[in-house]
């Protein structure tokens, strides 16, 4: 009856977040999909969400939103650093209710971290430090998309996942707090790839003892036949979803092949990108990603594992890119969907970036049948402007206040490097 209660009241605060108007959280707010978590809530002295982005002048800024003043307040962390949403920071609450926000330039040459001063707190910052765990062997290696993970199994140990030594997934491990980091190990790599080859990898975790990836064979543009994987970490080493192991974390890279294959674009010639995993209750994974059976064709897919084999579903038809392309030229970034986002704490619900009448729209999907059918309210709605990249505030369960936020794009958005978007959330 107490999960009754939860998943009843939950829906009615979702209903009641759908009547209100957008909270507007900052007028000059970007971010990319892979550096996460971007928006986290936590119940302490004060109820409050913490986000992070980064400014069309490249400024890094983490704020708190109060839920009951309704106040939200921010910090610049780190001053022009990169012109590029690519660098927006990924948060981390540690166990005394103080932050740490992780932060790169886009293929920087060092990670950055700052811990608040104060617990539940982001208007005051310690030092500014920096680190830079790629082993440099490989060659090329650079920073970028910081997850930051705590397992409260392995004692606290913090686990940094990034794109670092050959520009492949990454991961460091720390057992003081995150003051020093063990060398860098490269996650995953295809046999015989280059630095060119890039898989792109999406991170959630339990916080006690599993973290979960899913993740490409590389970039789209590069990848014609770029397919989605799933594994999991659990206590040393990496696993398939029914278990099967993959690979010891100190023998790793594993091949993409290992694990598990969720979707094969090898076998339909369509190329695909991940946009997000999570769990559901219970703890089988679940993943969101889009299709591209052309640039201007993209689709969302929900799969999941239901114990024996995953069960993919489409979702909806999603448009093309949402870049303005500059006049006369070919687009940069065809594969940037609009944006589709699991809610981690119901996974059964997604929130996800389409084109309604010329404008992409944000709205929440959810399914009661493991996604064979759908039911979707608009979050936004005759809109002027494209509203795209919705995440989810991490930890939202049972609580009153938004629970999704997103980029507006008021002032136009050409490349990543070339942006000025508001952030909203209801």
């Amino acid at each position: 009856m107490i999960g009754a209660r939860v998943s009843l009241l939950a829906i009615l605060l979702a209903a009641s977040a759908l009547g209100q108007a957008p909270l507007t959280l900052t007028d000059d707010g970007a971010w990319c999909w892979f550096a996460d978590p971007r928006a986290v809530y936590h119940a302490g002295t004060h109820r409050r969400t913490y986000l992070g982005w980064v400014t069309r002048r490249g400024d890094i800024v983490v704020a708190h939103h109060d839920h009951g003043s309704g106040k939200t307040e921010s910090s610049v962390l780190h001053p022009g650093l990169d012109r590029d949403d690519h660098a927006n920071p990924a948060l981390l609450v540690r166990e005394d209710g103080r932050i740490d926000a992780y932060y790169t330039r886009h293929a920087g040459r060092k990670m950055y971290v700052r811990t608040s001063l104060r617990k539940e707190d982001a208007t005051a910052w310690g030092p500014e430090r920096t680190f830079a765990p790629n082993t440099g062997k490989w060659g090329r290696d650079g920073y970028c998309y910081p997850n930051p993970v705590r397992l409260a199994a392995e004692s606290g140990r913090r686990y940094l996942f990034w794109r670092g030594d050959h520009w492949k997934p990454t991961l460091s491990r720390s057992d003081d707090g995150g003051r020093s980091w063990s060398a860098g190990r490269i996650v995953l790599m295809r046999k015989g790839a280059g630095a060119g080859s890039r898989p792109y990898v999406k991170v959630d975790t339990d916080g006690e003892s599993r973290i979960h990836l899913a993740f490409t064979d590389g970039h789209p543009r590069n990848e014609k036949t770029n397919s989605i994987y799933y594994a999991a970490y659990d206590r040393g080493a990496f696993h398939r979803a029914d278990g099967k192991k993959i690979v010891a974390i100190d023998a790793l890279p594993f091949q993409p092949r290992q694990a598990d294959c969720v979707y094969d674009g090898r076998q339909t010639g369509v190329r695909a990108w991940i946009w997000d995993v999570a769990v559901d209750a219970d703890g089988r994974p679940v993943i969101v990603y889009a299709r591209l059976p052309a640039e201007s064709d993209h689709r969302y897919h929900y799969a999941r594992w239901t114990g024996k084999r995953w069960d993919d579903h489409e979702l909806c038809a999603a448009g093309g890119w949402f870049p303005t392309t500059a006049a006369g030229k070919r687009e940069r970034e065809p594969h940037y969907s609009g944006g589709v986002v699991l809610d981690h704490d119901d996974p059964t619900v997604v929130y996800l970036s389409r084109p309604i009448d010329g404008v992409f729209e944000i709205e929440r999907w959810s399914t009661a049948d493991g996604g064979e059918t759908w039911s979707h309210a608009s979050i936004t709605s005759g809109s002027k402007h494209h509203n795209v990249r919705p995440v989810v505030v991490r930890g939202h369960a049972s609580r009153p206040g938004f629970r999704v936020a997103w980029m507006e794009l008021a002032g136009g958005y050409e490349h990543y490097t070339r942006f000025h978007a508001a952030i909203r959330a209801r």
